[in-house]
């Protein structure tokens, strides 16, 4: 009776021991801080201005995983630190066994002064292989807001040093060109809202894959 006692007590602790080690230890098997759709959304039509002055469409983003970011060059704190976030994981985002590359885009929602000429020589600070984009009002607008974002003059463009107020997510455009989701910021009492880039960096192999 003692026996099968010390039997089914050791049975139990291993039951429980698998268990906890199921639930901490093991890797995860889906994405843990993306807010993915239940489905892709497709992008509509669009012609941007990349950095290079060229037109920048839809086949700019076919064939690639796009991690995009809205904000603007003259940004004061949330754009520059999201962008270098982006650029302390991207030599390990561009070793993600995957069958496309990751590419990082900066979507300016401030072209009356970003032009290409800025552009360019912001991105180029972080990274070079980084891409950056925009177009007037009218074409950007309805853009944004297909990538799930928005954006709006906080102040007269009359003053030279206005202010633009812009979604801080990352959205996560596939192969196909289509939406599938975003990393949204960590909000914490007395810091800025950014995405962590642990978070994108914890969860991209799952979603590439």
């Amino acid at each position: 009776m003692k026996q099968k006692l010390l039997i089914a007590v050791a049975l139990i602790v291993a039951l429980a021991g698998g268990i906890y080690l199921s639930v901490n230890l093991a890797p995860p098997q889906s994405a843990e801080h993306a807010k993915l759709y239940p489905q892709p959304r497709a992008l509509p039509d669009f012609t941007l201005v990349n950095h290079n002055g060229e037109p920048f469409g839809r086949e700019t983003f076919e064939g690639h995983w796009t991690l995009v970011f809205t904000g603007y060059t003259y940004c004061p704190d949330i754009c520059p630190t999201t962008l270098a976030e982006l650029k302390s994981i991207y030599p390990q985002l561009q070793q993600l066994d995957s069958d496309y590359p990751i590419q990082v885009m900066l979507l300016s929602v401030d072209p009356k002064r970003d032009t290409p000429e800025r552009l360019k020589e912001y991105i180029s600070f972080f990274n070079p292989e980084f891409l950056a984009a925009t177009a007037e009002h009218t074409e950007l607008f309805p853009f944004v807001r297909a990538l799930g974002m928005m954006y709006a003059m906080s102040d007269s463009t009359d003053n030279p040093d206005y202010l633009v107020d812009h979604s801080a997510s990352v959205v996560i455009i596939n192969p196909q060109a289509q939406v599938i989701g975003r990393f949204t910021p960590t909000l914490m009492p007395g810091e800025m809202a950014v995405v962590n880039p642990q978070h994108i960096l914890k969860d991209m192999p799952f979603i590439i894959n």
